[in-house]
């Protein structure tokens, strides 16, 4: 299925769009996320007495997405882990989309795996001029091997009424994290 790209939400109307089941069976790379992670991040939203906290855009999920200041220029950072799912092979990053208004940086920009489980650290920088009201930037980093292509998109956005930034909307976030951690704790219990 293809996202759309006319709609006035961006990538948060489609996300990362449908998987395909024949292409699932072999991903060739993959966004592991650890319950302690989910767990961190939840305790870092629900201000929990935990700790160790885990910001939202450290989470190491497919996703990147922050809420930023009005009127504050863009510098954000979102710091990734890639596991390969597959042979020994190298992915080259690129940008896909609109890169009129924000630069993106993937460093390393080029992943070599050696193995099956290895894992590679990368970290995606967004910089960029300030931003008004309502405004809904996006793009995708994709990892290509000549076979394989995985993409993850990218949303940097502001409030509608100017106001100060948090990273993400907490009961949006939160919301969205107990159904993946109940689902990670009955995959991993099995």
């Amino acid at each position: 299925m293809r996202g759309n790209t006319t709609h006035p939400q961006a990538k948060f109307a489609y996300g990362s769009r449908h998987i395909d089941p024949i292409k699932a069976l072999n991903p060739g790379l993959v966004y592991e996320t650890s319950f302690q992670e989910y767990l961190k991040t939840w305790c870092n939203l629900t201000n929990a007495n935990c700790t160790v906290k885990l910001s939202p855009k450290e989470l190491n999920y497919p996703s990147m997405a922050v809420r930023v200041e009005v009127g504050v220029a863009v510098s954000e950072s979102f710091p990734r882990t890639l596991t390969n799912a597959g042979a020994s092979s190298t992915y080259v990053a690129s940008i896909e989309g609109d890169t009129s208004k924000l630069r993106f940086k993937v460093d390393p920009n080029t992943l070599r795996f050696t193995k099956r489980n290895q894992k590679i650290n990368f970290v995606v920088t967004v910089k960029g001029s300030e931003m008004k009201p309502s405004t809904i930037n996006s793009a995708s980093v994709v990892w290509n091997d000549g076979v394989h292509r995985v993409r993850s998109p990218i949303v940097v956005y502001t409030r509608s009424d100017g106001k100060s930034a948090s990273h993400f909307s907490r009961p949006h976030i939160v919301f969205m994290l107990i159904p993946l951690m109940i689902i990670h704790l009955f995959l991993t219990r099995r």
